[in-house]
């Protein structure tokens, strides 16, 4: 290894991020930029990617060009949690995604229930069951006498009713809600009553929950028709008349 590399590892490995003594770590995130968090994903998916393909060290702005987010930006996302490489070298990527997931929590397997087993949750099972090993899908809800009992890869559906005592009782924290449109709004108090904080919830409705909760909503109906803008014949012509 040279020694501009074995610096940089060595740089990385004690490099910690930089959270105040005395408090909890998840006080300190919540002064972090929602959207900074939103875009760390992208930035694991792009190392494990370049690791696969054999690079060990990686620039900001090779992970700019790879997720459509500026040097700049990657760089002030990472610095909210610490020093994590060295100007003009870039940054371990092993140890960069072995952090980065420390910092969502996904060094630890993450359980999750889901409820509404119709189409779109079925989806979800299936896809997470295969493709995300640290987000673990533990339950499965419906209120469907067609559905309950039945499973979807491997999980049993149980009755909806059974919610609260279940969550409740395992500390279930993340939870996906695809269920209908008039029955999102009862179904998310339920779900915050048995301890969930954060919800993905695929409903096209708002759901007003404590601030203490946060949802993220995935309105794919709304996606299509604000993309039907863009897709539409321009009468115009390309100079805009």
């Amino acid at each position: 290894m040279s020694k501009i590399r074995r610096s940089l590892f060595e740089f990385s490995r004690t490099a910690q991020p930089r959270f105040p003594q005395g408090k909890g770590r998840s006080v300190i995130e919540r002064n972090i930029p929602d959207v900074t968090i939103s875009r760390l994903p992208a930035y694991l998916r792009v190392l494990h990617e370049l690791q696969s393909e054999g690079e060990s060290i990686v620039s900001s702005s090779k992970m700019g060009s790879l997720t459509g987010f500026s040097s700049e930006q990657i760089r002030k996302d990472l610095a909210y949690f610490g020093a994590f490489g060295t100007r003009g070298l870039g940054y371990n990527a092993e140890v960069l995604e072995d952090r980065i997931r420390g910092i969502l929590g996904l060094d630890r397997p993450v359980h999750l229930a889901l409820v509404g087993c119709g189409n779109i949750g079925q989806a979800v099972v299936r896809y997470s069951r295969a493709q995300h090993r640290h987000l673990d899908i533990r339950y499965l809800f419906d209120v469907d006498p067609a559905l309950v009992g039945t499973e979807i890869a491997g999980l049993e559906i149980r009755h909806a009713d059974e919610l609260e005592r279940v969550l409740g009782g395992e500390g279930i924290r993340l939870a996906v809600l695809a269920v209908p449109a008039e029955a999102a709004r009862d179904t998310s108090v339920r779900l915050v009553r048995a301890g969930v904080r954060a919800i993905l919830n695929f409903a096209p409705v708002h759901l007003d929950v404590p601030e203490h909760v946060v949802v993220r909503t995935v309105d794919l109906t709304s996606e299509l028709e604000s993309l039907a803008y863009y897709a539409r014949e321009n009468d115009a012509g390309p100079d805009g008349g």
